[in-house]
């Protein structure tokens, strides 16, 4: 079957826009399964209006109290300690960090 520009109609605008042949090969040769749906001018506003919203965090940070294994210090860490692996405060994990890539 040979490819033909097809007029296809922005959801966003409301006007005809041309999706052509080169358009259709491209979107054949990505595997894209679905016609474009927004005009050039459209799709442009979009990306530009969704890049410039910060992201959003899906879930609160968690902030667990624990106690450093090396010096006792009580302190707080940004994940749930494991049973069996050690918990440090910032500053003895910051010495150690500094320690492994001296």
């Amino acid at each position: 079957m040979e490819l033909q520009d097809k007029v296809l109609k922005c959801i966003d605008c409301d006007s005809d826009f041309v999706f052509s042949v080169g358009e259709q090969l491209f979107y054949r040769d990505k595997q894209f399964r679905n016609e474009p749906k927004r005009c050039k001018s459209c799709k442009t506003r979009r990306v530009s209006v969704l890049q410039a919203s910060p992201p959003e965090r899906k879930s609160p940070r968690i902030e667990t109290p624990a106690t450093c294994s090396q010096c006792g210090k009580s302190t707080t860490v940004p994940f749930r300690p494991t049973q069996g692996r050690p918990v440090l405060c910032r500053d003895c994990f910051q010495g150690k960090r500094t320690v492994a890539s001296a």
